[in-house]
């Protein structure tokens, strides 16, 4: 440990007690030798302007307390060892979501944060190398992304032009921005649609030229959004009104009961060994592609329209394939 770690420790010990601190216990938490603690304490005091006293009576050390009755806190950034090691993962998670994607706004965090590793000789460099946080399937947030985090957070709408994957339509839009979603390796955008006079959701790597206006964005409740776009199975938004019921075999059981599906799910084990998983839904396109994605170890029990649509994806399936043999 070396001195800015006790004085971290000191400061730490003296902050969270009224009373004062022996020097037995002092010596005891910081792990070192009466002259070392006294080093701290000078150093603290002399050039941290830190109101340490020694109470006589008491037989210990204490922050005075003063008149404003205000806690005396440390100047500038201090981490424990323990803290530095969370933020290097954080800074590698953050790098992961979207490579380049926030390494602007990173950039001086990030030069502080090795200043600090080094110091520490924490060995934490090795982050980038020791920690994999691997993308699959990931799609680039795109140019816009900065406009429609500024957008949301500034809270003012957004004009945009948006291309739709699902009907390959191009449209112009207004609107009011509520909440920026990362979800399955993808950015999102959930906002009040003016034009279509409701909540909608939006692929930001779908969105060209957006423009920050000047109005104000309408705020929709917190209750209101997550009803909507929460409730449900999916980034698709609605409320739910359906419930999906899935039987796993006994072997994909073994994965699946521990597993989040969705926030309000209901899993139990049948008496056979299969696992039934309860999920609550609005629209069926995702939740029939990770139906589909368990193959044979799976059954869709209920509701009946929910079967039908993963017997038809099944079924194009096989008859292109049949098709290929036959050929």
């Amino acid at each position: 440990m070396d001195k800015f770690d006790r004085i971290f420790q000191l400061h730490g010990a003296l902050a969270t007690r009224h009373t004062a601190i022996p020097m037995e216990d002092l010596m005891a938490r910081l792990e070192c030798s009466k002259a070392t603690v006294h080093r701290a304490i000078n150093t603290l005091k002399d050039y941290l302007g830190a109101p340490i006293e020694f109470d006589a009576q008491a037989g210990g050390y204490r922050y005075r307390p003063n008149a404003q009755s205000t806690a005396y806190e440390l100047p500038g950034l201090w981490f424990a060892p323990m803290e530095l090691q969370a933020l290097a993962v954080i800074q590698r998670l953050l790098v992961s979501l979207s490579p380049g994607l926030l390494e602007q706004h990173l950039a001086p965090f990030s030069k502080r944060l090795n200043e600090l590793i080094a110091h520490k000789r924490l060995n934490l460099t090795e982050a980038a190398a020791r920690i994999r946080l691997p993308t699959i399937g990931m799609r680039p947030a795109g140019p816009a992304f900065q406009a429609v985090v500024s957008a949301t957070l500034q809270r003012r709408k957004l004009w945009l032009q948006y291309h739709s994957r699902s009907t390959d339509e191009h449209t112009d839009r207004t609107v009011s921005p509520q909440r920026v979603t990362h979800y399955r390796e993808s950015w999102f955008l959930d906002a009040w649609d003016e034009g279509r006079d409701a909540l909608r959701t939006f692929s930001i790597d779908r969105i060209a030229t957006p423009r920050v206006l000047d109005a104000r964005a309408a705020d929709v409740p917190e209750d209101e959004l997550d009803r909507h776009f929460t409730t449900a199975y999916g980034i698709f938004g609605g409320k739910a009104d359906k419930w999906a019921v899935l039987r796993f075999t006994p072997e994909r059981a073994r994965w699946v009961a521990e597993e989040q599906w969705h926030p309000e799910q209901q899993g139990r084990f049948l008496a056979d060994g299969h696992y039934e998983l309860r999920i609550p839904y609005n629209d069926g396109r995702e939740l029939v592609m990770d139906i589909l994605r368990h193959g044979p170890e799976v059954q869709v029990v209920e509701p009946e329209t929910l079967r039908d649509a993963v017997v038809r994806q099944l079924d194009r399936a096989l008859k292109k394939y049949s098709r290929t043999f036959c050929d």
